[in-house]
């Protein structure tokens, strides 16, 4: 297990994006799943700010994240279908501005091995054209910067 990003197509409709933390599994599912802990690294590439988080954890339950830049406005949000503390998160994912069709379903696995935790979500998508748009965009920027600081942040916390 390595602490480089990787993004990478499974199938036609989904794309696959890992992470290995040196920090437990636990401290790995605490900063995906409570808002004082998201706040502090998923604020997206310099000059965004992170100016909503709100996380109700439950099945069923909702969660909406707004990103301030330099570029504008970007918000999103969804419903969590599964959880499973602290291995599993099953959600949906649709943006404001869809910047690619439909719904997405993203299903976040964390697997510790030592003390060290490998985060993979796995994100499904309505069609190959959805998938594709989200291949081209500059998703992988603001994910490893935001990766960068959830590292650094739990790695500090052991």
């Amino acid at each position: 297990m390595d602490n480089q990003l990787r993004i990478v197509p499974l199938s036609d409709r989904e794309i696959q994006i890992s992470r290995g933390f040196n920090a437990p599994r636990k401290l790995v599912f605490d900063a995906y799943t409570k808002p004082e802990l998201v706040r502090k690294w998923l604020f997206g590439p310099p000059g965004w700010s992170f100016a909503v988080c709100e996380i109700d954890l439950r099945v069923g339950g909702k969660y909406r994240y707004v990103w301030r830049g330099p570029e504008g406005e970007m918000g999103m949000g969804g419903i969590y279908k599964e959880i499973k503390a602290p291995e599993r998160i099953v959600s949906t994912e649709r943006f404001d501005q869809a910047w690619y069709p439909g719904e997405a379903v993203g299903t976040v696995v964390m697997t510790e091995t030592n003390g060290r935790t490998l985060a993979t979500t796995t994100i499904l998508y309505e069609s190959m054209a959805a998938r594709d748009a989200v291949l081209r965009s500059p998703m992988e920027r603001g994910l490893k910067a935001g990766f960068d600081r959830l590292a650094e942040m739990v790695e500090g916390m052991k």
